[in-house]
């Protein structure tokens, strides 16, 4: 995801890109970027481990009584950092716990690290003023770990085809390196039997680029027990579907300002925010999910988020009408009405 804005941040240390001028990244802001690279590493392999590793026991005794119900709420952080820090000295204390984590972490971040730094290297091919990629760590536990990663553009885009192959550039890279982690995950899936009249309590939806390698390589899906590859994945495919929405400053949003303009990119991002609120409903009452309102909030807050005008507004060219066709078809491949199921 990248977030565009008007106001130009004066930076330390400039180099000069034909006649702009790109700031360098100083000391300080390297270790605040790779801080928050290894925070993110930390989280989603603690989240891989609990997701797609081996259950482990880590209870242990029973904390000290608490006077009635307020105390046992005041004991939650108690009871999430004791089972959090006991499933990590298990894990380390047996590196083959371990592993299913690593796996998740590495696989999620390539694709993270690919879509924004396709965001990245095309602005500075612009002389566009942009923040290395933050890394955004999510409490362990929670899936996946990470609330994403996002690059800060400080200075205005110079054209059209600038903020078209900026916009796409994130989730095509990104896309690229699902590919071969999909395949893997298909591959590697188990099966596991499940007595008549019985099913899990959450379950993930297949996308379409999933069933399409599942069909080439003549393989059931049905029953599958989602291992590493599977959900690493599977959250980008959500991510890049989800960036690729046509509102705001979503990287979708780019796309449609700098393929239709001002107007349409207004309508057709109001025209998705409406058809995603219609599918959050159908799949709290169908799959039993409000997952679906979690982005209807985004996207709302996207739609107020005004998109500021490219300084020349040339014509695309063929070649970028393509690459266009070939990201709707991405987008094809990556979303899912109905991400989870929960029964």
């Amino acid at each position: 995801m990248s977030e565009l804005t008007e106001k130009i941040a004066p930076l330390p240390e400039t180099v000069d890109v034909g006649s702009r001028s790109i700031g360098k990244p100083t000391a300080r802001q390297w270790l605040l970027h790779l801080t928050l690279f290894v925070a993110t590493a930390i989280t989603t392999t603690i989240s891989g481990i609990i997701w797609c590793g081996p259950e482990i026991d880590v209870a242990g005794g029973t904390p000290a009584q608490s006077g009635g119900l307020d105390g046992s709420i005041l004991l939650i952080p108690w009871y999430y950092l004791r089972g959090i820090g006991g499933l990590v000295w298990q894990a380390l204390t047996h590196p083959v716990l371990l592993l299913p984590g690593l796996k998740f972490s590495a696989s999620l971040l390539a694709i993270l690290t690919a879509h924004e730094f396709g965001h990245y290297f095309f602005c500075r091919y612009y002389g566009v003023d942009a923040t290395l990629p933050f890394f955004l760590p999510q409490p362990p536990g929670l899936l996946p770990g990470t609330f994403g990663a996002f690059i800060k553009m400080k200075s205005p885009v110079p054209s059209r085809r600038a903020l078209f192959d900026i916009g796409l550039a994130g989730p095509l890279a990104g896309f690229i390196v699902i590919i071969p982690i999909a395949f893997a995950g298909v591959l590697t899936l188990q099966h596991v039997s499940v007595p008549a009249g019985e099913s899990g309590g959450l379950t993930f939806n297949d996308p379409l680029l999933f069933r399409l390698i599942a069909y080439a390589l003549r393989i059931d899906m049905t029953s599958g027990v989602v291992n590493s590859f599977y959900l690493a994945a599977w959250v980008g495919l959500l991510v890049t579907a989800l960036n690729l929405m046509p509102v705001g400053q979503l990287d979708g949003g780019h796309g449609t300002f700098s393929a239709f303009g001002r107007i349409a990119h207004y309508w057709i991002g109001r025209v998705a925010f409406v058809t995603m609120l219609a599918l959050s409903v159908l799949g709290w009452l169908w799959h039993g999910s409000p997952s679906g309102f979690l982005y209807v909030v985004l996207l709302a807050v996207m739609l107020r988020v005004r998109h500021p005008q490219p300084e020349q507004m040339e014509p695309l060219g063929a070649m970028r009408v393509a690459i266009g066709i070939i990201t709707l078809i991405v987008f094809a491949l990556c979303f899912l009405p109905f991400p989870i199921t929960i029964s």
